[in-house]
């Protein structure tokens, strides 16, 4: 990652006040609320490290390496091949609903604030091209793919980007858990803390894996999505 424009980049695409719409979903958290599967911060802060490394790293983080290298190629095609495998690796409706959403949001985002020299991404090029594939139906666009893209055109390496990613994933879950009230400021900082280490072996291990090693396996959180469809009491959509 070069200047600080990147790394300004980089924090402001990590932020939770980034307005895509992430914060809507708690990608299960709130099930596992529901059920009484988590009574205290150790339990929450197992359960994230869980989803970073059944999940958000073979799943999220190689999809979205895979589709910073077709950024950097120009390869529209390698952005959907990298958007259809993390798509048909995600099992609940819910999530793939949730994620799809949010990186539309985080396309139309770029778009509008493109002319902040802050923001450094050239909508011109790729990520106009993936807007556009969108639109048309070709892309699902979920939001670690279009993070990638838009993440390569900021400048930001492949690994800084898979930080971004997973720090905002890891903050999503645990905002999630404080905002339905079991968990208070301090138990979650100290947890966030505690997941650095984590989040920090996943981006190393997946940012540069090759896409056709992408899968995921965690089958307590996928069943957890799939029964908040069904949930009587939902504050999140996921």
């Amino acid at each position: 990652m070069t200047g600080s424009g990147a790394f300004l980049t980089a924090l402001r695409l990590s932020d939770s006040m980034l307005p895509v719409g992430t914060y809507t979903a708690s990608y299960g958290i709130e099930q596992y609320l529901n059920e009484d599967s988590i009574g205290t911060p150790e339990e929450l802060g197992e359960l994230v490290t869980g989803y970073l490394e059944g999940v958000i790293g073979p799943a999220e983080l190689v999809a979205l390496g895979a589709a910073h290298r077709a950024a950097a190629a120009d390869d529209v095609d390698g952005v959907v091949a990298a958007d259809e495998r993390l798509g048909a690796a995600t099992l609940p409706s819910e999530f793939r609903d949730s994620a799809t959403k949010a990186g539309g949001k985080l396309l139309e985002l770029v778009a509008e604030t493109d002319a902040d020299p802050i923001a450094g991404v050239d909508t011109s090029g790729i990520v106009g091209e993936c807007a556009a594939a969108v639109d048309d139906g070709r892309l699902d666009g979920h939001v670690p793919v279009v993070l990638g893209v838009v993440c390569q055109q900021a400048e930001i390496g492949s690994r800084e980007a898979a930080l971004v990613s997973a720090y905002a994933s890891v903050t999503g879950l645990l905002g999630a858990a404080q905002r339905l009230g079991r968990f208070g400021h301090t138990a979650i900082q100290s947890q966030l803390a505690a997941a650095f280490p984590a989040v920090e072996s996943v981006a190393d291990r997946y940012h540069d894996a090759e896409l056709r090693t992408l899968c995921s396996f965690a089958p307590r959180a996928d069943i957890m999505g799939m029964a908040h469809e069904h949930a009587d009491r939902r504050l999140f959509m996921s």
